[in-house]
């Protein structure tokens, strides 16, 4: 939802060879972005306005069972974790690590999933 933090990983995930990247400023526009674009892979906070990311990731897996969500966050409490994992979270990062260990983080998360990376 943050601007500087969607510019960061915009900047990350285009580092990594994703070519297209598209942004919501809240859990509700994720949603509807999300029906629309219908995109590989989606980055999701916590904390949100509009819609939490609870209420969201709920809501894109049921448009899209199989979507991959990463759940990106400051919030690292054990029970979070795992509370999104049980919700249908892909994986996990924390977004106050620096740049090069979100980035490292973001690129071994992809490599497991059949998400299009393009060289750049």
């Amino acid at each position: 939802d943050q601007v500087h933090v969607r510019l960061f990983l915009r900047t990350a995930l285009r580092s990594l060879g994703i070519k297209q990247v598209f942004e919501a400023q809240d859990g509700m526009e994720g949603v509807e972005k999300y029906k629309e674009l219908l995109p590989t892979l989606v980055l999701l906070d916590i904390n949100m306005p509009v819609m939490t990311g609870e209420k969201t990731i709920q809501r894109i897996l049921e448009i899209d069972p199989e979507a991959v969500v990463i759940m990106i966050t400051s919030e690292c409490r054990l029970e979070l974790v795992r509370k999104y994992l049980d919700l249908g979270a892909s994986g996990y990062v924390l977004k106050h690590r620096t740049a090069d260990g979100v980035r490292q983080a973001l690129d071994e998360l992809l490599n497991g999933f059949d998400v299009v990376v393009e060289a750049a």
